[in-house]
């Protein structure tokens, strides 16, 4: 049956390519249409489509942005544009609610034109960032390879030369840059440019903070400077059994082949991290005593100097260990000075463990604010550093914690950001919690419908807020609980 009911099938499909060669007889062989050609590109359509890229827009747009530039005392600069290409820096003042000019942006044009022997615009400076002195009596910037420093009254100016070196590391305190050079690690100090090597068993692929695994290409050392400026945390990388990774760069003329150590998927071997602490006065490494780590961050693969932590005094160091399959979290203590390692306490998880909002180490306390998922929601816990364990959970409920923006260890209080905590509000807005280390006293602290977006004062005691919505443009405000001192959109 289903032969027979098949043939008239066939027997029709032959038929019409029968009719259709009786009708054309050409037709089976007739030359596809030519196609048309490509729409010419000129370079004025170029020039037009640069027009709306964020080099050109972004001057456009007046206010609705603050990066600011914190002062010990809470005060802050920031440069708020002003239009058509225009910007002003300004300096706020939280305690008594006022925004006024950094500096006298007239006089200081006219005092760096002469310095700089160019001519200078007052509302087109050549610098977009500024260091205030602690007095703000005097303001720092870079022009080109030049840095300046000119008294806010505009009366004179100074240089000196900036050449930085951007793949070296600067101290806490500015005295000193450590750089790698040759798989080791060395150390500049930055009044005298005298240079000293700190490591010199560094070879080919075991070299000591190198920034080089998986598909980062950097030559810029990877370390952690201690509080006091004196100490690097970081790692001597073992690459030497890894496999190689290619890449081909065709422009114009000839190809150029990059190589470089990548372990893929299954590999038995990966890239090892031997943690040390190098004293950047004498030299000294101090190797931790226990295994190498696996080249892992908590928020993933390549390392990140956000998974440790110092002590004040520099004695100690906090930091965590991740396992190559990203299921373990493993938090360790060290001995700076003996290398000792002690494990406080570790973490397993089924499937991939991350701490989207960080962590923090409560030196003052002996105490450990830890970000997890266990609960299926990203939330905050308390640990004793002492033991390692559990005091309590301190964020609980629906919407993940993203971010930890401030611990007062004084006040025992913590202010962060999270999603989804607001009753009939997009769940992708952030909004600004606060909450004690305790579990109680939960506050929404940006309650209004909207994203917001914070910087937040050394003291914790003010918050520079963006407050937007996809249909409402962004508001800027400097927060302490209900005072507002709003930036102009």
């Amino acid at each position: 049956m289903n032969l027979r009911m098949a043939a008239p099938g066939r027997a029709a499909r032959l038929l019409g390519i029968v009719l259709v060669f009786g009708l054309n007889p050409d037709a089976a062989f007739s030359q596809p249409a030519v196609a048309s050609p490509p729409p010419v590109v000129t370079a004025a359509d170029y020039a037009r489509a640069e027009k709306f890229l964020a080099a050109s827009t972004n001057p456009l747009i007046v206010g609705g942005t603050v990066n600011a530039t914190w002062l010990p005392d809470d005060r802050f600069t920031y440069r708020s544009n002003k239009g058509d290409g225009q910007s002003e820096f300004l300096l706020v003042d939280p305690v008594a609610k006022t925004r006024v000019p950094a500096f006298d942006h007239a006089r200081l044009a006219a005092a760096l034109a002469t310095a700089s022997d160019t001519k200078v615009d007052p509302a087109k400076l050549p610098f977009q960032t500024i260091e205030l002195s602690a007095d703000a009596q005097s303001v720092s910037f870079d022009v080109g390879a030049k840095r300046y420093t000119c008294d806010v009254k505009g009366a004179a100016c100074t240089s000196a030369d900036t050449t930085r070196d951007p793949n070296a590391v600067v101290s806490p305190d500015g005295t000193r840059a450590v750089f790698i050079k040759d798989w080791n690690l060395w150390v500049r100090d930055l009044a005298s440019k005298v240079e000293r090597p700190l490591t010199t068993d560094g070879v080919t692929h075991f070299g000591y903070a190198t920034d080089n695994a998986g598909w980062r290409q950097s030559a810029r050392p990877v370390v952690l400077w201690s509080p006091d400026s004196k100490k690097v945390a970081t790692f001597q990388q073992d690459e030497r059994t890894n496999g190689d990774m290619y890449l081909v760069e065709t422009t114009t003329g000839h190809p150029v082949l990059k190589a470089w150590k990548y372990p893929l998927p299954g590999d038995e071997s990966i890239a090892m991290l031997h943690r040390v602490v190098v004293d950047t006065d004498t030299g000294v490494v101090v190797r931790f005593r226990m295994a190498p780590d696996y080249h892992r961050a908590m928020n993933g693969d390549d390392f990140d100097t956000d998974d440790m932590s110092w002590s004040p005094d520099a004695k100690r160091l906090a930091f965590v260990s991740t396992g190559r399959d990203h299921k373990t979290a493993t938090v360790r203590l060290a001995d700076a000075a003996t290398g000792d390692v002690r494990t406080v306490f570790e973490e397993k998880v089924s499937t991939h463990f991350e701490a989207p909002a960080g962590w923090r180490v409560l030196w003052s306390t002996n105490e450990i604010l830890w970000n997890s998922q266990r609960d299926d929601w990203s939330h905050l816990y308390l640990y004793d550093l002492t033991n390692g364990r559990l005091k309590h959970q301190v964020t609980s409920g629906a919407g993940p914690v993203t971010r930890i923006l401030h611990v007062d260890e004084k006040m025992r209080t913590v202010h962060f950001l999270a999603n989804g905590r607001e009753a009939k509000q997009d769940p992708y807005f952030a909004h600004v919690y606060r909450i004690g280390l305790d579990g109680k006293g939960y506050q929404s602290l940006t309650p209004a419908d909207g994203h917001h977006a914070a910087q937040v004062s050394p003291s914790g005691k003010y918050f520079v807020l963006a407050e937007s919505t996809p249909v409402r443009p962004v508001d800027v405000v400097l927060r302490l609980s209900l005072i507002h001192i709003s930036e102009p959109t």
